[in-house]
């Protein structure tokens, strides 16, 4: 219960910083990303000032992680441990995502975040967004997942995927 309550307060939290700071409306978004014409810098500020607070605060955690003696408290709170990613190099998939990603950002002024907060304003088109952005997670997720080998003879030709 403790999980699920403070996953909600750290959502709400979110979703109010992205619409403080713009990030819900889809012109700050295209300005923003408009470098070669009316450029408006101010969502590098919410960027700048996001990471600042997340690299202190990573650092901060990960110090006491280090010096705390059994009896300190445990930081993550509600986790065994910290989920770091695996994966430290660049290939195709990476970099065909991030352009994917950054075309759909470029092209409709939505990212997923911003998106999912402004459901609440009940527009058709970031409901049509939502759809079509959830569609494609499900194609890259499927298109994504490993093939296992037939278990046998009746099941030969058909993959994990397959009904």
């Amino acid at each position: 219960m403790k999980q699920i309550a403070l996953a909600l307060l750290a959502g709400a939290l979110f979703a109010v910083g992205l619409g403080v700071s713009g990030m819900t409306r889809p012109s700050k978004v295209v300005g923003f990303l408009d470098v070669a014409g009316g450029w408006d810098p101010s969502l590098a500020f919410v960027m700048a000032g996001a990471i600042s607070v997340h690299f202190l605060a990573y650092r901060a955690l990960r110090r006491q992680q280090r010096a705390a003696p059994e009896s300190a408290p445990r930081f993550p709170l509600l986790a065994d441990r910290l989920s770091l990613p695996t994966r430290t190099g660049v290939d195709a998939r990476l970099l065909g995502g991030a352009a994917i990603f950054g075309v759909g950002w470029g092209l409709a002024g939505y990212c997923p975040g911003p998106a999912l907060v402004s459901l609440a304003t009940g527009s058709g088109a970031v409901l049509a967004f939502v759809l079509a952005m959830a569609a494609g997670m499900a194609i890259a997720h499927f298109a994504a997942a490993p093939r296992s080998a037939p278990a046998d003879a009746a099941t030969a030709g058909r993959t994990a995927r397959d009904p």
